[in-house]
């Protein structure tokens, strides 16, 4: 189960410590239910190709993913003839124990934006979860968590055309 919230974001926050940064690259099968692609490249680490599938929701829903080999990855790429959406994501600790994950989505291209995410243990938690700085409450002002069209899988529909 994969239980989370999203804001669109402007740029990289300010005063966190960044952890981590995966370069990544994305296609889309299917939007509802999303069936997806991905490439994961840590930076300084490794590499892994994911097929993930995801049902319907949007604060908590049923995610399932799992690695598959390159030349998979490969071959299901090539299936969707379109350009994957190319994303950059850095994690930032936060001091509750908590991630808060930035993705920058298309860098460079006329559609590029930012958005961020945290994932949490339960509903219950995501539901009662605020930002304990100013400065985290003022870059998290815009929360589109449920929000129709805020999805990476919209985005796909809409720059990239119909899922396969």
């Amino acid at each position: 189960m994969e239980i989370e919230r999203k804001w669109m974001v402007t740029g990289w926050p300010q005063g966190l410590a960044c952890t981590e940064e995966y370069q990544m690259d994305q296609g889309y099968f299917s939007v509802r239910p999303t069936v997806r692609i991905r490439r994961e490249a840590l930076k300084g680490g490794e590499t892994h190709y994911v097929l993930c599938f995801k049902g319907a929701g949007t604060l908590a829903r049923e995610e399932i993913e799992t690695d598959i080999a390159p030349d998979l990855y490969d071959r299901l790429k090539a299936l969707l003839g379109k350009p994957l959406i190319a994303k950059v994501r850095r994690g930032y600790a936060l001091p509750d124990g908590l991630t808060l994950e930035v993705n920058q989505v298309d860098a460079g291209q006329p559609g590029e934006f930012f958005y961020a995410e945290i994932e949490y243990p339960t509903t219950q938690a995501a539901l009662a979860w605020q930002p304990d700085t100013d400065a985290l409450r003022t870059y998290l002002n815009n929360e589109v968590t449920g929000r129709p069209g805020a999805s990476m899988g919209e985005y796909w529909l809409r720059t990239r055309g119909e899922a396969q």
